[in-house]
């Protein structure tokens, strides 16, 4: 069992990687999609907190694209990097009335989501991803000109 768990490349190292993409990555698609359908209480909250409305829907795309990207592990590092940064943004300018339990809790929470994207930016999507499937067509086809056949 260590020698699987030393292997960076291994099925269990893979596969741990996928489930904890898809894990990290349904938290913001799921408020994404939460967002949208229910966008002029978001946008209404967020002008009571003195965010501006243009803000929500920055906020919904990057948790579409950047959730979406991590689940299928497409550009997963610099999606995992953006929404990392975001995590803390949100803590530190939402999360601060540290009185309240519930606000510590979140704030808590949203540095804990930002540490696991910072470890999945440094370790990258692992093997079963998108990125992986495209390595491996583009070393199978001797290089760039797969890219310039028609379909």
């Amino acid at each position: 069992m260590d020698d699987v768990l030393r292997k960076p490349n291994s099925t269990l190292d893979n596969v741990v990687l996928l489930a904890s993409r898809l894990l990290l990555a349904w938290l913001f698609v799921h408020e994404g999609e939460w967002l949208i359908t229910n966008f002029a209480a978001a946008a209404a909250g967020m002008i009571k907190l003195g965010v501006p409305a243009f803000a929500l829907v920055a906020t919904i795309a990057l948790q579409l694209i950047a959730g979406i990207a991590i689940a299928v592990g497409w550009h997963a590092r610099l999606a995992a990097a953006a929404l990392g940064l975001f995590c803390l943004a949100t803590a530190m300018l939402f999360h601060t009335n540290f009185a309240n339990r519930n606000e510590l809790l979140h704030f808590e929470k949203d540095l804990a989501i930002a540490g696991g994207m910072f470890i999945l930016m440094l370790r990258g999507a692992g093997g079963y991803s998108l990125e992986t499937l495209a390595r491996q067509r583009l070393e199978r086809d001797g290089g760039w000109p797969w890219r310039f056949r028609a379909f």
